[in-house]
């Protein structure tokens, strides 16, 4: 729906990477003289085309395959191709299988160089936008390859010097960005090898001058040695709240959100198109110059679709509930997020019964809050779940933990599935909220409009069919040192107590429920809206006391444009969004929306009717992407109706800030 410090371990073979860095950083000063790299780079899709800057004709149609992959596979994800001028040449559709695609391009003049865009959700659920270049055309090589990865976008947004997405939204005004990146792309490439270098030893990749982070003909996804560095990597292509586009790389497995490497893009892509004497390293703002290692975790996730592969070998026999709670599979389960082995269990049964399979897990982070030698003992998993025709139903998602073989066995072992152990799931992210009216103008009562905060997801009651309560109250102390207060509200969510010491509170219905807006509190500043920045959560649950601690997944955003908020189509001053259609029912539409913003994903839609003695609230799970509209059901409703109504879509964008609009429906 989505960093980390390093842990002590890591820390003796730091002084050994700065030095390898130094020495990596000197060679690509050298591959950098002549141009960024030419046509000899290990990232170069050919050697002997013609300068992409101008045209490359083909005798053939050319073709352009590759993989969508975040370590799991993107299935059934977007491509579209575009070139140099910003003509769109060709579009695909990931396999659900494996995240593959092939596509002919439209026309045998292309030119160069080609940018690749892949959008779609991960094993998670949360919205990928990522991107991929072929740098040089060769006209004797129409069959290309190009790779959509993390480090693919890394390489693509150090060329361009920015965020890659909006250069290819306005590619064609946009030429004398893209241009530059083709002589950038194999230097940019080199620059990523020396940012991730420990993950390279771990995984004895010793001639790095050999790896293609681009077209590697032999990359899949499949837990490759190439695929796992995705997986333990956490790689991001982010504007700061300064308003600056970095890239930022971290050990995946670290418990904390804060970016192990820093690099500004901008200034970064300077030093990479020098002919000579370029230095991107220079661009690197962050203490660290490599991210930290998981070494004893890596060498055992080679073999983690080994646990799906098991499961899916008992879904298709049909097995029952009681077989899988009895399976090694879950021999040492203990819960997650207060469910239980027999609620796993019964889940799983339920995809047996329906025909359902897991996809390929993908590694999301560690449920331990501190690492031990590099060794995650409860790694954070995520798989898609998908019918016979490979569509995408729901998201599965747990923590699976790694057995060694019995001795004397040296190497080996099995995967299975723990849980985190956890009493209740709680999550912070930066959240932003637009005030409308019914025909869609911006409602100037509320100042500001929009507004940023912080919201606080604290899990208040099971997920059974019959929801059972998990706690009264609950405290978040913020990083300032202030503390929040939160009660139970009989939803499904802690809501934020405004009655010091209340077990039990009334919900508002809207985003105030679990919301703090920054203008309105005080205590919120500037450390608690930076990225990693670190809320502890204490309450009492079965009994018994604990403290967790969340991070902010990202900055809050100090601007944010209007086209962000999730928004309705046909909603104007002549066809307003009235309350009386909820009698009714209506469906509302949101694709325009969608199209402009494929790294977003619509999360949440909400009606909410106010002034009787407790708030009425509907909410309506909105469906996955592709598609765009949701049926509002029809409402019993006093006529005429005497309450205040609104609707509110709530969004969550590939770096977890999230972005609520707020109708307020025109009264009869």
């Amino acid at each position: 729906m989505h960093p980390h410090s390093h842990s002590a371990a890591a820390l003796p073979g730091l002084k050994a990477g700065l030095i390898l860095l130094s020495s990596l950083t000197l060679g690509l000063v050298l591959s950098a003289c002549g141009g960024g790299g030419g046509g000899s780079s290990s990232t170069d899709s050919g050697g002997t085309g013609e300068s992409a800057a101008g045209v490359t004709t083909f005798a053939m149609t050319p073709t352009l395959s590759g993989v969508a992959a975040v370590g799991a596979p993107l299935s059934n994800a977007q491509i579209k191709v575009i070139d140099a001028a910003g003509a769109a040449v060709g579009s695909a559709t990931t396999q659900p299988s494996d995240g593959s695609y092939s596509l002919s391009l439209s026309s045998k003049s292309l030119k160069g160089p080609l940018l690749i865009q892949t959008s779609g959700l991960d094993s998670s659920g949360s919205p990928q936008v990522l991107h991929s270049i072929v740098p040089i055309l060769d006209a004797t090589k129409p069959a290309m390859v190009a790779h959509v990865t993390p480090l693919s976008q890394a390489i693509v947004a150090l060329s361009l010097g920015s965020e890659p997405q909006a250069v290819f939204a306005s590619a064609a005004a946009s030429a004398a960005l893209i241009a530059p990146a083709a002589s950038a792309a194999s230097a940019a490439g080199e620059f990523v090898k020396t940012l991730i270098k420990t993950q390279l030893t771990d995984l004895k990749i010793t001639n790095t001058a050999t790896l293609n982070l681009l077209s590697d003909a032999s990359f899949a996804a499949n837990k490759s040695v190439q695929d796992l560095l995705l997986e333990v990597l956490r790689v991001q292509v982010a504007r700061s709240n300064k308003g600056v586009d970095q890239l930022l790389i971290s050990n995946k497995l670290q418990p904390t959100a804060v970016p192990e490497v820093v690099v500004g893009l901008a200034a970064a892509q300077t030093e990479l198109v020098k002919t000579t004497g370029g230095l991107p390293a220079n661009a690197i703002s962050s203490s660290l110059k490599l991210a930290s290692t998981s070494k004893a975790t890596l060498d055992n996730l080679a073999s983690l679709d080994e646990l799906s592969a098991g499961l899916n070998n008992l879904i298709a026999q049909g097995k029952l509930a009681a077989d899988f709670s009895a399976s090694a599979l879950l021999g040492t389960y203990e819960s997650h997020n207060a469910g239980s082995k027999a609620d796993l269990a019964a889940r799983l049964a339920a995809y047996a019964a329906n025909k359902r399979q897991l996809g390929r897990l993908m590694v999301l982070g560690c449920a331990d809050d501190v690492l031990t030698a590099g060794l995650c003992k409860r790694v954070m998993v995520a798989a898609t779940v998908s019918d016979s025709s490979g569509a995408v139903l729901e998201y599965f998602s747990d923590a699976a933990t790694f057995t060694k073989a019995a001795a004397p066995a040296t190497t080996g072992g099995k995967w299975s599935l723990i849980g985190n152990a956890r009493k209740l799931d709680i999550n912070v992210y930066p959240v932003s909220v637009l005030d409308l009216a019914a025909d869609g103008a911006v409602n100037s009562a509320t100042k500001p409009n929009p507004w940023v905060g912080i919201q606080v997801e604290m899990q208040a009651q099971t997920s059974a069919a019959t929801p059972v309560k998990l706690l009264d109250t609950a405290t978040v102390q913020m990083p300032s040192g202030y503390s929040i207060p939160f009660a139970y509200c009989s939803r499904p969510l802690l809501c934020i107590s405004y009655t010091p010491g209340a077990t039990r509170v009334t919900p508002i219905g809207s985003i105030a429920d679990s919301a703090l807006q920054q203008s309105a509190i005080g205590w919120l500043g500037s450390a608690e809206s930076q990225r990693g920045a670190k809320f502890v959560a204490a309450y009492t649950s079965g009994g018994a006391a604990e403290t967790r601690s969340v991070f902010l997944p990202a900055d809050v955003p100090a601007d944010t444009a209007r086209s962000r908020f999730p928004s309705l189509d046909a909603v104007t001053a002549t066809a307003p969004l009235k309350a009386a259609a909820l009698r009714d029912g209506f469906t509302i539409n949101y694709a325009t929306w969608a199209a402009a913003n494929p790294d977003m994903r619509l999360i949440s839609v909400r009606t909410l009717l106010t002034g009787g003695f407790v708030p009425l609230l509907v909410d309506n799970a909105p469906p996955l992407p592709p598609k765009t509209a949701v049926a509002l059901p029809g409402l019993s409703l006093p006529n005429p109706l005497t309450l205040s109504a609104e609707i509110w879509l709530g969004a969550q964008d590939m770096q977890g800030r999230r972005f609520y609009t707020r109708y307020a429906l025109q009264a009869e």
